[in-house]
């Protein structure tokens, strides 16, 4: 069966590329499981925006026009094409290779030196492992088969208190805010971006609830470690 869905998940990819290519976007990733296909797309690398309401509209209607011409998907299936969003999931090489620069949270399949979850800079990436720099300046490399679970974070700036220096100028240092609140394509584009985002912030509040839910397991299993050690002695 996993033979057959990465057949499927091939056939999708070659399909899904010209499109993509087509509308000046990038195929982040691409999963086909339990009949549902996921397409995630996001603008090239260095873009001032991410994917807008327009684009993603546009890539849907394109490639569910081109899968039902094609028919490469035996039986019924649902299509499901996304942006990343702020915190994106990395799961390929590509993705730890594409992101190098910012903060991750990793969390392992298993503890490693003590320890299960990691969070740092991510500053070194190849096809087989990534390197993180921690807060204490020591850098881990992590074999991405050893990964369960990885992200970048995203950094909230802290909005400058009213009536202080910084907050009393004006000016391309306004940030974001500033860019939003103009006119133009780049603001439209923008606001379309953070609009397309919302679904993927709704699934990080899904995986917050899975964390919770892995932190009682750790638990159990630091628990049921211990055990086995004072056992053992």
């Amino acid at each position: 069966m996993a033979g057959t869905d990465n057949s499927i998940t091939e056939s999708v990819r070659v399909l899904v590329l010209p499109i993509l290519d087509d509308l000046g976007l990038e195929l982040y990733d691409l999963e086909y499981a339990g009949g549902v296909v996921k397409v995630t797309i996001d603008t090239p690398p260095g873009s001032p925006g991410g994917v807008d309401v327009d684009q993603l509209a546009r890539a849907t209607r394109l490639i569910s026009r081109d899968l039902d011409h094609a028919d490469p998907i035996p039986g019924q299936y649902t299509l499901e094409v996304s942006s990343p969003g702020l915190e994106r999931n990395l799961r390929l090489p590509r993705h730890f290779q594409r992101e190098i620069g910012k903060q991750v949270s990793v969390r392992l399949t298993h503890v490693v030196n003590g320890e299960r979850r990691l969070a740092g800079l991510l500053v070194g990436a190849s096809e087989t492992d990534f390197t993180v720099r921690l807060d204490s300046g020591e850098e881990r490399v992590i074999p991405i088969d050893q990964v369960d679970r990885a992200r970048t974070v995203f950094v909230w700036e802290a909005a400058p208190k009213p009536g202080s220096k910084s907050g009393s100028k004006s000016g391309p240092k306004s940030g974001a805010r500033g860019k939003s609140s103009g006119s133009g394509p780049a603001s439209r584009a923008e606001s379309g971006a953070a609009t397309a985002d919302l679904s993927a912030d709704y699934d990080d509040t899904d995986d917050d609830t899975d964390d919770i839910d892995d932190d009682t397991d750790d638990i159990y299993d630091d628990i049921d470690h211990d055990d086995q050690e004072n056992s053992e002695s």
